[in-house]
């Protein structure tokens, strides 16, 4: 998806509710699923992360969304739902009572869905579907060896191995190792050391640690800080968020700034992308403010566009990197790939940009169309969420 990048932020620009990006010349957004179509909650529905059919019987056809609504006593209710994207149906696919904070979907090469929980105790499930209707489920199961944790993004590379995030301050990321391909009941969780030379900053040579299996299938942070106690050295970050591999390169956006910078006087905002070369576990700083893309400053006169709290990301269709901002007006940005091999982006452009200040920008996606881009908006200032596309295609297909 070719574009000429916005200069600015939509700071100050008005809030139109048919439009609400502004995105380069070319370009068009719609709804694909709103409130209207589909209203799970009394109040927002925080639609988050987004996947498509990505295999199967006609691929790319239903969208796939988890909700984040969190309740008291771990009782928010927690739904995933699906939209036909040819007929434009919604439903809920699944819904429990004491499921909370929904976030990370991944579509899995063999055909199911997995999808976790953004909360402290939270737990990883995968869904299976009707082999006849995608729009059913049949059964979901628990997967506790992958551990429990504050889940966000949702990662699997091409031997079947799972890569996921505890999203705190102070998170881990973890690889997951199954025993069985394509079978998550049992297998080795393994957490990120990097030696960074003491710096804290967790840039440098990477390993993975292997943790106690027993352990993580109840508190994975606990077994991180039990390892941590006997020497492991593994690494801690500001709340990682999101995993996406390109490649043999998985990049993690990690949204805050770590305590030594903010020592030194750092915005907690001032966050970054970490790239892990999987093949020579070399783990750098691929995007960060004051690098190669400027530091988001709303405290001057004018106000400095840059990266701020960096969320989710997404593969583009040429294999470019996508970030989206947890930030008032939410940016989309685009990081150019690393042809020079020194693990950091050539470039980072500015996409889009939501009016809808109160609102983010959520679950960055790209299906079987690669002139369209998922998005959803989420705790919209209208109290209205929904999922959108951005798409340079003059003529719906």
């Amino acid at each position: 998806m070719p574009f000429s990048p916005l200069m600015s932020s939509a700071y100050g620009v008005p809030y139109d509710d048919t439009a609400p990006w502004v995105i380069p010349a070319g370009y068009r957004q719609y709804d694909v699923s709103n409130e209207a179509d589909l209203d799970i909650y009394a109040g927002s529905d925080w639609n988050d992360m987004n996947t498509v059919n990505e295999t199967g019987r006609q691929a790319g056809r239903y969208l796939y969304r988890t909700h984040e609504v969190r309740g008291a006593a771990n009782a928010s209710n927690g739904a995933v739902s699906v939209v036909d994207l040819k007929t434009g149906e919604a439903k809920v696919l699944v819904q429990r009572i004491d499921w909370d904070a929904l976030d990370g979907i991944r579509w899995t090469p063999w055909g199911t869905i997995l999808f976790a929980e953004e909360t402290d105790g939270g737990k990883l499930y995968e869904i299976t579907l009707d082999k006849k209707d995608p729009m059913v489920a049949t059964s979901v199961t628990e997967h506790l060896a992958l551990g429990v944790m504050a889940h966000e993004g949702i990662e699997i590379d091409d031997k079947g191995n799972v890569y996921v995030i505890d999203e705190f301050r102070g998170g881990a990321i973890y690889k997951f190792v199954p025993d069985h391909r394509g079978d998550l009941s049992s297998g080795d969780l393994y957490a990120l050391s990097v030696a960074d030379g003491g710096s804290g900053l967790d840039v440098g040579q990477g390993t993975w640690v292997l943790l106690d299996r027993t352990a993580v299938a109840t508190d994975a942070r606990a077994a991180v800080a039990a390892a941590n106690a006997a020497g492991a050295g593994i690494a801690t970050f500001q709340r990682p968020e999101d995993v996406e591999a390109i490649g043999k390169v998985l990049y993690v956006a990690v949204t805050e700034s770590e305590p030594q910078e903010q020592a030194a006087g750092a915005a907690s905002g001032d966050g970054r992308v970490v790239a892990i070369d999987l093949r020579t576990m070399k783990v750098s700083n691929f995007v960060k403010g004051g690098v190669n893309v400027e530091r988001e400053r709303t405290n001057v006169t004018p106000k400095v566009t840059g990266l701020k709290n960096p969320d989710n990301l997404a593969e583009g269709p040429d294999g470019r990197l996508w970030i989206v901002e947890d930030n008032a007006n939410s940016d989309i940005w685009v990081a150019e790939k690393d042809r020079n091999r020194d693990g950091v982006a050539d470039a980072v452009n500015l996409f889009a940009s939501l009016t809808d200040v109160p609102a983010e920008g959520t679950g960055i996606y790209f299906g079987k169309d690669p002139h369209t881009l998922f998005v959803n908006v989420q705790h919209s200032g209208t109290n209205r969420d929904r999922t959108m596309a951005i798409t340079n295609r003059e003529i719906e297909d």
